[in-house]
């Protein structure tokens, strides 16, 4: 697909997501350039290492944000798994920590939407997905059970350690031994059906500029227009990059009780896409007392010709929207 497609419909940033703020909303993906990766899967390969430096002095020459999740490590922080190993099952343990800067299983982190830290977990071919939040100890250690199928998946850490330090997404691979067979992605579509819901998605997703995408929520051709808030909106989106998974910078605009955003049946997201390509787009939204997961295909194209205005400069934080610390959609 070559140019710019209409979306199918997430988190996230995404929502890292990436993710999303209270407010105007939270990024979904880190808010600084990476770090150097610390990966074990690349650690011990030059050539891996080179590329991805190459890739990460790239974005940061052209003064784009790196997508989130696609470190194990970064600015100090650690993605620590118990075991990189998994039985298959529906309800498998599955514990981790945050190593801070100084080494040790990170405690204190500070409240983003409704959650000190938000696990994401979806195989590596895009199906799976679960939006979860584990339990801490008081030692650091976080646990929560999940249902995982036969093959190769990616866990995302997305939390806001407290202090000044910024808001991260940290990825890490985990296998589950067994056979099994990939699930194709699928085409672009606009449309997704989840337990009698319809969900419609209308923007156009534009590598390198923020994209503004509304999803519509209806039931059995009704509009739905007493959304529940879930994690301090009226929906979370995460979106990843179909290959190596990256978050997409994604933040919904508004938030329930600020007298201006209305529960459904449309919510409205900012979303950044890194790269032209394919992105699987997850949106939770919450009626009825359940949260659902309706799933899209999109698929980004080459990117608008910038055509700045030279009578009438910008205003003041135009187009800007409030990152609030929190790294996912």
């Amino acid at each position: 697909m070559n140019t710019p497609t209409k979306l199918g419909t997430y988190a996230l940033g995404l929502v890292a997501v990436f993710g999303a703020a209270a407010g105007i909303g939270n990024a979904v993906g880190p808010v600084g350039p990476a770090a150097p990766a610390h990966d074990t899967a690349t650690h011990d390969d030059p050539d891996t290492e080179s590329s991805m430096d190459m890739t990460q002095q790239s974005s940061a020459a052209n003064g784009a944000h790196a997508p989130g999740g696609l470190q194990i490590s970064e600015n100090g922080y650690t993605l620590q798994l118990d075991r990189p190993d998994l039985p298959v099952g529906g309800v498998t343990p599955v514990s981790f920590r945050i190593l801070g800067p100084d080494e040790e299983p990170v405690t204190a982190y500070d409240t983003a939407h409704d959650e000190d830290l938000h696990l994401i977990a979806v195989r590596r071919d895009l199906s799976g997905y679960q939006h979860v939040h584990p339990e801490l100890s008081p030692e650091g250690t976080w646990s929560i059970p999940l249902n995982l199928t036969a093959g190769m998946w990616r866990l995302f850490a997305d939390f806001d350690p407290a202090g000044e330090d910024a808001a991260l997404v940290l990825g890490a691979d985990v296998a589950v031994a067994g056979g099994f067979t990939p699930v194709p992605l699928g085409e672009a579509s606009t449309t997704a059906e989840v337990d009698g819901y319809t969900v419609t998605l209308d923007g156009d997703l534009v590598p390198g500029q923020e994209s503004e995408l509304t999803l519509s929520v209806s039931r059995d051709g009704q509009p739905v227009t007493d959304l529940q808030p879930y994690l301090a909106a009226y929906g979370h989106l995460v979106a990843l990059r179909d290959g190596d998974l990256a978050y997409l910078h994604v933040h919904p605009a508004g938030e329930p009780g600020d007298g201006v955003t209305k529960p459904g049946p449309d919510i409205t997201f900012y979303a950044t896409a890194p790269s032209a390509g394919d992105y699987r787009l997850f949106l939770d939204f919450k009626h009825g007392d359940v949260v659902r997961t309706a799933e899209f295909t999109g698929s980004a194209g080459a990117p608008a010709p910038s055509v700045p205005d030279r009578d009438e400069p910008a205003a003041e934080g135009a187009g800007e929207h409030d990152d609030g610390g929190h790294a996912h959609g």
